[in-house]
């Protein structure tokens, strides 16, 4: 029987596993509204992590006036980013990995792929996996290791069914999470968290514009290490021109608020946690409300690892490894799950390098794609072929990545690998992820209407994948 193009095979769905891959999403399978976007986000916000940066405000020395104010511009700044590539995604159908391919060529995109996205998605599953089982943990007095499994139990199953399962979940969780974490906000506020001075001895100490830069520039990591994966989940939104804009409108607002709330509320407590534990300081200042407080973390940890692990799958299929997506999906998880094991202790140090590794690499990527967007015609969606097409194998915007990483090299602020610059200059604050974005701009500016550096000959584009009745999910 020869399927009809035109009639939907997944649609709204909820209970059914997504049949797309990396496919190109066709007009008839194009559904939802934009105001999911902003569930989607706003619930991936609501996660212990941000709580987490706001503790770092007390260990730089800044006051709490400064942070605040650190705080805003950070999250202003990457959540314009994210709706931006949200955007994108509604226009073009396809997941933000896959649009790498074009200014970055078929195989050019392998390596940023494979570190930026692959890495991001298990990284961040494992931090995620760490918090929540932490405060399951507590909750439940179960060990450490039989609450990080369970978590990632639910986090296998609900991946597999894919994209209508994760809004569908998002939503719930927003109504969820929303009152439990006012409930931690109000108790926080009521049990000695406060306001608090700048301390010029404090053991992180950089100086009032250095950590002033540093605080700000470790909230807008956060919304940049979410930019690989804008798209994945606005690419079935119907591509008109009054979604694309309410779009844009709710997930920047959704990681907006999030970010500015839950970051306030981490230097609000973390300016007078007595636990160098942020789990144990949690606990503690939540006293008698300790309960809601950790089943507010603990279902969080899932709001936010259901992007994680599903963005991190789709990353899979995109280096054309030969599994399918529930296949990614289960590596993902097991990956994420052995290394939180390895990971339970000092999660806030290894946190922060973490977060600060995958900016540098992250900034130039988003950098590249969002250039090529709007100067390099990648908004036309006459153009998705190309990025199916294994003839273009690389093109000038790797360069232009791959350029601005080495360009920040010698700013990098880390506990890891401090660079030259930053060792001498200390007080300037972590400034790697703007000089990597910036060179990356430059050099993508001097090449991007140079020829391909590798174009094989008799490479015919092409086309994307649209009858979900052929496909299952198989990397193209």
């Amino acid at each position: 029987m020869t399927h009809d193009a035109s009639a939907p095979v997944y649609g709204s769905a909820v209970a059914k596993v997504e049949p797309f891959g990396v496919d190109h999403i066709p007009e008839s399978e194009r559904h939802g509204k934009a105001s999911s976007q902003f569930f989607v986000w706003f619930a991936a916000g609501l996660n212990f992590p941000i709580i987490l940066l706001g503790f770092s405000a007390a260990g730089l020395g800044i006051g709490f006036g400064a942070a605040v104010l650190a705080i805003v511009a950070g999250a202003a700044a990457g959540a314009v980013l994210m709706a931006v590539m949200s955007r994108m995604g509604v226009r073009l159908g396809v997941p933000q990995q896959i649009q790498a391919r074009g200014p970055l060529g078929f195989f050019g995109n392998f390596l940023p792929v494979a570190y930026i996205n692959v890495f991001a998605g298990v990284g961040w599953a494992a931090v995620t996996v760490i918090l929540g089982g932490k405060a399951f943990a507590e909750l439940t007095h179960l060990p450490f290791w039989a609450c990080g499994l369970l978590l990632t139990l639910v986090e296998v199953v609900v991946a597999i069914y894919g994209y209508n399962m994760i809004n569908f979940l998002q939503r719930m969780l927003t109504y969820v999470l929303t009152p439990l974490f006012l409930l931690i906000t109000v108790v926080a506020l009521v049990r000695g968290a406060g306001t608090f001075e700048a301390d010029t001895h404090a053991a992180g100490y950089a100086g009032a514009t250095g950590g002033w830069i540093t605080f700000a520039a470790g909230f807008l990591s956060f919304l940049v290490a979410w930019a690989p994966f804008a798209s994945d989940y606005s690419r079935y939104l119907p591509d008109t021109p009054h979604v694309v804009k309410r779009t844009t409108l709710y997930t920047g607002l959704g990681n907006f608020v999030t970010i500015c709330w839950l970051g306030i509320l981490g230097v609000l407590v973390g300016g007078h946690a007595t636990s160098a534990d942020s789990i144990t300081a949690l606990h503690q200042l939540a006293g008698p409300f300790a309960v809601p407080a950790l089943i507010a973390v603990t279902l969080s940890a899932l709001a936010q690892n259901f992007l994680n692990v599903y963005g991190g799958a789709i990353s899979v299929q995109t280096l054309k490894i030969p599994v399918s997506r529930t296949q990614a999906v289960v590596i993902i998880c097991a990956l994420a799950y052995v290394i939180s094991l390895w990971g339970e202790a000092g999660t806030e140090e290894k946190f922060a390098v973490f977060l600060n590794l995958t900016a540098y690499f992250i900034a130039p990527f988003a950098t590249v794609l969002l250039l090529d967007y709007y100067l390099g015609g990648r908004r036309d969606p006459g153009r998705i072929a190309e990025l199916y097409d294994k003839g273009r194998v690389l093109h000038w915007g790797v360069v232009a990545w791959a350029g601005g990483v080495l360009a920040s090299v010698p700013f990098w602020h880390s506990t890891l690998f401090t660079g030259p610059f930053a060792a001498a200059f200390p007080h300037t604050g972590d400034l790697s992820m703007f000089i990597a974005a910036g060179a990356a701009a430059v050099l993508y500016l001097l090449t991007y209407r140079r020829k391909p550096l590798w174009v094989r000959n008799g490479g015919a584009p092409a086309q994307p994948a649209t009858d979900p009745a052929t496909n299952t999910g198989s990397p193209r």
